[in-house]
Parts: structure tokens; C-alpha cells; sequence
């Protein structure tokens, strides 16, 4: 059995329901659980360089950070599809958060920011992405504390705690994307195959290939790419949904949760 988890990163308050509800109606339909990496309190102007909003505000650009509570809209329709399920998406997402900022205030910015999906409704998270796959030593450390999965880009060296060093060494020497360290399981991932800045000719091909050369396999993509822009990206939204109808219909797939992988105890290889 081959199992394939849906991250899709960038939820907040400013996220229209209607988008999610058009990219993802033929996965919730099927049963197949979708993880939304939710933003706890976004900066409504944050930059992904200088003078450049991000993407996913959709061109909003009030100053102000706004928690996930704010919209009610919004979480009102996630609690009544409970196909949806909500993971940690650092705090802010300003620049590089989880690399740039003490020990003290990384631990400050992950349990406000797991209080306030839990003052939304949500529960406690088991799962954390962060922002531009960007993380310290010191937040490793606290991410440890906190999560069951961290789920990222990539591992580096230089970004690890030294005591972590030799299972890392062991996951390289096995070429194993996925590893874990005591009860923390760290997820990396193909790439973001679902992506505007990919050909759509091949992009399912290239997702099939992924899930079968794995064990677990973790599908990235990002809500506002669909809308990039105030504009509707219809043959991307094709793309994703043949992407549900090809999990759907393989028998030896099973699309879970971050939290199923926990639960069920799935082995990552």
C-alpha cells in the first residue's frame, strides 16, 4: 500500500472558502483528507521580498496581523467539512520566522500560535510547516517538544542540533526522504509538484511516479497559485482535480492525514 498525504499551505483569515471549496470539493467528496497548513495570526502585509506582497494575500495589503478567528466565514465552513484538517503554519509567516528569531521567541510565536487554532475551534496540532522550509537549530529543539511531525522541504546539516546528527547521517546513507528521531517523525517531500510554475502537460505523470517510488509520499501545493491574482487558473484546477480522480481510482492508494500516520502507526518506508 502506497499512502499520499495533501498539504495544502497558506489558509488565513483573508482565504476565500470558495477557493478551497473549488479546488477541493472532488477530494473531500471521495473521502480523502486534505491538511491545510493554517497561518495562527497573519501579517496582512507581509513581503516575499521588498516591496512585494505575498502571494496568498491576494493583493490585500492593510497593515496589521490578523488571528485565524477573525474570520468566521471562513472557519465556520472548515468545521462543516470535517475532510479538512488544520496543521501549524508558523505565526506570522513574516520572512524566515523560524530561522531568524531567538530560542525565546520561537517557543512564544508556537504556543500562541497553537492557542490561538484552538481558540478557532481547532484542535491542538500535531503536525507543523514552516514558512519557505526555513528552520534553526533552536527551532528544531522546540518543534521537537511540541509536534509528531514536522513536515519541511528538506533537512540540512548545518540546521540540525548535533545530537540529531547521526540518525540524519543514517537517513542520507539509506536515501530515505522521511526519517524520525524519538517520537518526532520529519517528512520531507518531492517538491511542490501541484504548481503554476510547473508544465501541466506532464504534472499528474510526474505525481504518479513520485507516489509510486515511495512509501509515503507528501503532496505540496498552495491554494492562492490557483488564484494568482485576482485570475482563475482553470487548467491548473484541471490538473488538481485529475490529481484526485488518479488517488481515488488506484486501489493501492490511501490518501490520510498527517494525524492517520501518527494514529495508525503507517511506516514511513
Amino acid at each position: 500500500m502506497k499512502y499520499v498525504i495533501i498539504r495544502d499551505d497558506d489558509t488565513h483569515p483573508l482565504t476565500p472558502p470558495d477557493c478551497l471549496e473549488r479546488l477541493y470539493r472532488p477530494f473531500l467528496d471521495r473521502g480523502m483528507p486534505v491538511n491545510l497548513a493554517t497561518i495562527p495570526c497573519v501579517r496582512t502585509d507581509a513581503e516575499f521580498s521588498p516591496g512585494v506582497l505575498e502571494g496568498f494575500l491576494l493583493g490585500k495589503s492593510t497593515p496589521g496581523a490578523r488571528p485565524i478567528a477573525d474570520n468566521p466565514v471562513l472557519l465556520e465552513y472548515l468545521r462543516s467539512n470535517p475532510g479538512f484538517r488544520i496543521v501549524q503554519h508558523g505565526y506570522y509567516h513574516d520572512l524566515y520566522e523560524f530561522e531568524r528569531h531567538p530560542r525565546e521567541e520561537i517557543a512564544r510565536r508556537l504556543d500562541h500560535g497553537t492557542e490561538l487554532l484552538c481558540e478557532a475551534g481547532f484542535e491542538a496540532p500535531e503536525t507543523f510547516v514552516a514558512p519557505y522550509d526555513r528552520i534553526s537549530r533552536d527551532a528544531y529543539r522546540e518543534l521537537a517538544k511540541r509536534f509528531g511531525i514536522i513536515s519541511t522541504g528538506w533537512f540540512e546539516l548545518n540546521r540540525l542540533p548535533p545530537a540529531w546528527w547521526p540518525a540524519y547521517f543514517l537517513k542520507k546513507a539509506r536515501k530515505q526522504e522521511h526519517w524520525q528521531l524519538g517520537s518526532t517523525r520529519l517528512l520531507g517531500h518531492p517538491g511542490c509538484l501541484l504548481s503554476y510554475q510547473r508544465p501541466f502537460g506532464t504534472m499528474v505523470d510526474t505525481i504518479r511516479k513520485a507516489v509510486e517510488s515511495r512509501k509515503v509520499t507528501v503532496l505540496v501545493t498552495h491554494w492562492w497559485e490557483y488564484f494568482y491574482l485576482g485570475n482563475v487558473n482553470e487548467p491548473f484546477i484541471e490538473k488538481l482535480h485529475e490529481t484526485a480522480e488518479y488517488l481515488a481510482s488506484d486501489r493501492d492508494i490511501e490518501v490520510i492525514s498527517f494525524a492517520d500516520l501518527l494514529k495508525k502507526g503507517i511506516p514511513l518506508h
